[in-house]
């Protein structure tokens, strides 16, 4: 099975140019990979602060300050 038409590689590869799969369309899959690295990292800045928010809230708050007012 070949994907670029050649049948033997028995050539100078110079002349061949890109081998690769999806030749021409590496600026689309940049920018595709650095939206897609944005967008997680958004993700997991609203879900780590919704966690933090809860993490706060959890506990009694009376004990908490009671203990802080110990030192």
């Amino acid at each position: 099975m070949s994907t670029n038409g050649y049948t033997s590689w028995a050539v100078d590869l110079a002349e061949v140019g890109p081998i690769y799969p999806f030749q021409g369309y590496e600026v689309l899959m940049v920018i595709v990979g650095v939206v897609f690295w944005i967008g997680w990292h958004r993700i997991q800045f609203v879900r780590e602060g919704e966690h933090l928010e809860k993490a706060r809230h959890t506990g009694d708050e009376e004990k908490v300050k009671a203990q802080l007012e110990r030192y």
